[in-house]
């Protein structure tokens, strides 16, 4: 109850523009903030750790002062494809969309429309926090050592250069322990439950104008570099080639025909990267057409297929 009190006394303190780099933490800081319920086992911790009920203890829940008007929502996936391009260019709009569109399940010109408005309505995000900046605004940067996360921190703080706003920063910890003595594992904020955000505001720290210089730097850096793709190795993130996770896709699929989907799902349960199943996907279809890998059991949807190792790619 200790952590639930300080946190009260910042929460009452502090009038915060928050500003996420995925949809899915989006959604959730947008119920913390506007005081939702929401009532969900889909998105809970990555991991567990103890002798005790995967369930939490039911605590009391301090929301975020606020409403929801105040999250900003930087899906740009800054982790794949040229930074040089813009983060409102065709292309990087045109690399989302491939990306949302890698499983297949809906090819709908109806659904592709959707989509579009989606990440042109994440563009006019930023525009949105620029409006909150010029206006005098706090910022508060919530961010993960993800890739696609880092890489928004650093964008970000690029994009504020010469800014004088007041920003803060909220890191995940590697791990936090309940107050069952469980030790609870999140790998990004897409995997923490609105009612929980609060008990974070214990990490924040002030980010000072030479943090953001630095964190401004290492994207000009990356930038120049411009790498198909960038990945967090030994806790630094750098520019790496595109097929940098494809020993993973080969350590796990076998010449025993498998599900596309429940390949990529057992990838991403055992090696807790936060790298998009859309990532896979792409790379699963780059290796079919260079004969890596072969469809066994062909499907519109290409989730639903049955694919192998082919023979002259076994190890």
């Amino acid at each position: 109850m200790e952590d639930l009190k300080v946190s009260a006394v910042v929460l009452k303190e502090k009038k915060m523009i928050e500003v996420m780099f995925g949809e899915s933490e989006a959604g959730s800081m947008k119920c913390a903030k506007s005081r939702k319920t929401v009532i969900s086992g889909e998105d809970g911790p990555t991991a567990v750790f103890g002798n005790a009920d995967l369930l939490p203890p039911r605590e009391a829940w301090i929301p975020i002062p606020g409403h929801a008007g105040e999250v900003i929502c930087l899906a740009y996936m800054l982790d794949i494809g040229n930074i040089r391009e813009t983060f409102d260019s065709e292309y990087r709009q045109e690399l989302i969309l491939s990306m949302y569109l890698q499983s297949g399940w809906d090819n709908s010109q109806e659904f592709r429309e959707e989509l579009k408005e989606g990440i042109k309505r994440n563009i006019r995000e930023y525009r949105r926090l620029m409006d909150f900046i010029q206006k005098g605004e706090q910022v508060r940067i919530w961010y993960s050592r993800t890739p696609y996360s880092l890489c928004g921190l650093y964008w970000l703080c690029r994009q504020m250069n010469g800014m004088d706003n007041e920003v803060y920063a909220v890191e995940m910890p590697e791990y936090t322990v309940r107050s069952d003595g469980v030790i609870v594992v999140h790998h990004s904020w897409g995997n923490v439950e609105a009612e929980k955000f609060s008990s974070f505001l214990k990490y924040q720290r002030r980010l000072s104008e030479a943090e953001r210089r630095m964190f401004g730097c290492k994207w000009t850096e990356l930038s120049e570099g411009n790498s198909p793709l960038r990945a967090v190795v030994n806790g630094e993130l750098v520019g790496v080639p595109e097929d940098f996770y494809d020993f993973l896709i080969l350590r796990e699929i076998t010449e025993t025909p498998v599900k596309e989907a429940r390949l990529i799902g057992d990838i991403l349960g055992k090696y807790p990267l936060q790298v998009g199943d859309w990532w896979y996907a792409s790379r699963i279809e780059q290796m079919i057409r260079e004969g890596r890998i072969e469809v066994f059991q062909d499907s519109e949807q290409k989730y639903t297929r049955m694919i192998r190792k082919t023979r002259r790619d076994c190890i």
